[in-house]
């Protein structure tokens, strides 16, 4: 996943929302009525011999470090919190005065910085299977500046947030998740809008990609201009992704003035242009069908419950263990580590409902994407089936997932499923009706 997700949602730990989407004039063609697909002889995605092994070793490794390192960030707040680290970083930050803005100042980055180092380690291990499985190409020095460079604006990010929770635990310790709640919608707007003309660049070379793409520009603008967007040629952008893995994506990313294309130069390398107009028509797919502002109004949703649960934690916390952990009061410092903690596990047990929905999103931009490029691309069935195997065999994924790791983990439905889909969507045939286009 793009490393600003996972860093804006360290950062909204303390603040908990999830970054949602920070990782995707030519008249619409006529519709023309497609061949009839029969159904395939072979599944629509497979992998054989020793790719196959591959996918399977890795989805495990995935699967398993995916589950792995909730527990392990769990059991590392519980043992910090035992251990009375989180109240001497505490007294450290009160000891320099009643400044709160000062206090944040030592303790957000003494505790970012130790969670990082915690982290580091299994980090380090799905580095190094990327690389000994050719899905990266980055070197470890270079992977480092990249850790580095998002734990400096990850601390950024969450110094803010944690001087709002602890100012307003400071005010109103029995209203505090509230205001939180309402001050974190517009905080989660903002970071999408900004996301990929400040954070984004951080991590990534970006370039314009009309000269050395005009054709495939041109095409862009045909699907961008079918789905009703106005996105210029001077918002679309060719990404450096070769420098740092195999994979392969083209997306759509930010909201209103800040709205670009960004196609990943592997993409250009090893898709072809069929495929990266499908894969792009799906990331469309999520403006058009209004995803982001869905997808922001269910997270929100979610926070509103999260936030006063983790209000009731916090006071029993307090009762239960405020003397093991050597805080009494919710406006205390620890307090956020505590709520750091719940919020862990809410979001946990949360996965499945927002993978859920997020599956369904993923569904309809699939549809979307293969009717945006109906008339523009000579078979839109096959371009999609076909960058579904590409994305799956740059990606080693597995083509029979394990079902509840699916269910429960997955923000996508299977490639396996996607693919199979591809291949039978026809809603141009005679009696049927497209979704979201007209015939």
């Amino acid at each position: 996943m793009h490393r600003f997700a996972r860093l804006l949602l360290t950062a909204l730990l303390f603040f908990p929302a999830v970054a949602l989407m920070a990782q995707s004039s030519v008249p619409a063609p006529v519709a023309q009525k497609s061949a009839t697909i029969s159904p395939p002889e072979q599944p629509a995605y497979s992998l054989s011999g020793d790719k196959l092994e591959k996918a399977i070793r890795v989805s495990r490794i995935r699967s398993a470090m995916h589950f792995a390192s909730v527990g392990w960030g769990i059991a590392a707040l519980l043992i910090l919190l035992g251990l009375g680290v989180p109240a001497r970083i505490r007294d450290w930050a009160v000891g320099t005065g009643r400044n709160i803005w000062l206090q944040a100042l030592i303790f957000v980055p003494l505790f970012m910085l130790l969670i990082s180092l915690i982290d580091l380690p299994l980090d380090m291990y799905m580095h190094h299977i990327n690389l000994r499985y050719g899905l990266s190409v980055q070197g470890w020095g270079a992977w480092l500046w990249d850790i580095t460079k998002s734990f400096l604006v990850g601390m950024v990010l969450t110094y803010f947030p944690a001087v709002f929770i602890k100012w307003r635990l400071n005010r109103g310790p029995s209203s505090w998740w509230l205001w939180t709640w309402i001050v974190s919608i517009p905080f989660v707007v903002f970071m999408i809008f900004i996301a990929p003309v400040v954070l984004d660049p951080i991590m990534n070379k970006f370039e314009p990609l009309q000269p050395s793409q005009p054709a495939l520009v041109q095409k862009l603008e045909q699907v961008v201009a079918r789905g009703g967007l106005e996105i210029p040629p001077s918002r679309m952008f060719l990404m450096k992704a070769s420098l740092k893995t195999t994979q392969l994506n083209a997306y759509v990313t930010g909201i209103g003035a800040s709205k670009r294309v960004v196609v990943w130069d592997t993409a250009l390398q090893k898709a072809s242009e069929d495929q990266i107009l499908f894969i792009f028509g799906h990331e469309m797919g999520h403006y058009v069908l209004h995803h982001i502002p869905k997808t922001v109004a269910f997270i929100c949703a979610l926070l509103l419950v999260m936030y006063f649960a983790g209000d009731r934690v916090l006071r029993w916390a307090i009762r239960h263990y405020g003397a093991r952990w050597r805080f009494t009061a919710p406006n205390d410092w620890v307090a956020l580590v505590v709520l750091m903690l719940a919020f862990s596990v809410f979001g946990f047990l949360m996965e499945p409902a927002i993978n859920a929905y997020s599956r369904h999103n993923e569904h309809e931009a699939d549809v979307y994407g293969m009717e945006a490029i109906h008339g523009i691309v000579r078979n839109p069935q096959q371009a999609a089936q076909s960058s579904f195997q590409l994305l799956g065999e740059t990606s080693l994924v597995d083509p029979h997932p394990n079902a509840f790791v699916v269910f429960w983990s997955s923000s996508h439905p299977s490639i396996a499923a996607r693919a199979e889909f591809a291949a039978h969507y026809d809603p141009w045939q005679p009696g049927k009706q497209p979704q979201f286009f007209k015939k």
